[in-house]
């Protein structure tokens, strides 16, 4: 082959082959016949130094094009072999992939149960800044400057009076201020103390204080609605103890215990082999926290109680570390969906 028409054939007679090539294999077959080292169009080129000058111009030109256009084609032919088009495989009728489904954490589930009950009840939900001043989250609690019971929470302080609140409590203050009797509220919300994290304890937990203040308010009445909401959420079979304390914001105190969720009262590791765990802290709210929010004390009395969240989440659903709750591990989490 030394002319033109002879290299026009060749391009003719390559795609006429191709166009009946039916596998990958054929397609390379062909690339090596004509454009490998002994291939067709190769053995063209290679006879130009025969020509003369002016013919060996003009046909290397057309050949070099046609080398061009023919692996342009051959790439094409391969690919399609090798990665057929997905659309002829697509069957329309198949079900699609199904996306996961994004749940609430365990935290909140628990914080919803726990403002649901007490909803049934009358209470309403308030809610207030986690960056406190030292007098709401303190002063206006009754604790004064130098107050020891400062030191039995270790507090995360921001710059100046502002600290990370260690209750929700604080949200009584401000609530009391602003409203008067009678006041019946819930404050679900996330808390911070500077405290070792272990199994028991995080630096950051939630916390669902409530509070209610009228006239003739008694600790019959708080016992009566603690009962109620123990029973209600681990429940009606739950035994409840309660235990005097001291908390500057209430006078008198009390702390309540439930009998072991996890041992059933018998007694285990958990509880300390007591067959008791405490759950929240609880009392009537002392007369100078009603003063302070401009609330006459004569005329009103109320109570207030203080619930951590993750302890009775860990109490009703057998969960022997607080980390968990905190370490976003699905495998954790996707048990609560």
């Amino acid at each position: 082959m030394s002319n033109l028409d002879d290299v026009a054939k060749l391009k003719v007679e390559f795609i006429e082959r191709l166009g009946n090539a039916d596998s990958l294999d054929s397609v390379n077959d062909l690339q090596i016949k004509y454009l490998g080292r002994k291939g067709i169009l190769t053995a063209i080129l290679k006879g130009l130094k025969d020509l003369p000058s002016e013919e060996r111009k003009v046909i290397g030109a057309a050949a070099n094009r046609v080398r061009i256009e023919l692996e342009q084609i051959i790439k094409q032919a391969q690919e399609k072999f090798a990665y057929p088009e997905e659309i002829s495989l697509f069957d329309p009728t198949l079900p699609g992939t199904s996306q996961k489904r994004g749940v609430i954490h365990i935290v909140n589930q628990v914080i919803e149960d726990i403002c649901s009950i007490f909803q049934r009840m009358g209470f309403k939900i308030a809610t207030g800044p986690n960056i406190e001043t030292d007098y709401y989250n303190f002063g206006a609690l009754n604790f004064p400057p130098d107050h020891p019971a400062r030191d039995l929470q270790d507090t995360f302080f921001v710059e100046g009076d502002r600290l990370l609140r260690t209750h929700t409590t604080p949200v009584q203050s401000r609530y009391l201020e602003k409203n008067q009797p009678p006041i019946k509220i819930i404050t679900p919300g996330i808390c911070f103390r500077h405290e070792a994290i272990s199994t028991r304890s995080h630096i950051a937990f939630h916390q669902v204080d409530g509070f209610l203040v009228d006239e003739n308010v008694s600790m019959a009445d708080l016992k009566g609605a603690l009962v109620a909401f123990c029973k209600a959420f681990f429940g009606e079979d739950t035994k409840l103890k309660f235990r005097t304390h001291y908390f500057p914001f209430t006078e008198p105190s009390a702390e309540i215990d439930i009998s072991c969720y996890l041992c059933s009262g018998k007694g285990c590791q958990v509880c300390k082999y007591s067959g008791w765990l405490e759950i929240l802290g609880c009392g009537m709210i002392h007369p100078n926290v009603l003063e302070m929010a401009g609330i006459d004390s004569e005329k009103y009395t109320g109570y207030a109680f203080g619930m951590g969240v993750e302890r009775p989440a860990m109490l009703k659903y057998k969960i022997n570390d607080i980390r968990l709750f905190f370490n976003n591990d699905a495998r954790f989490l996707r048990q609560f969906e």
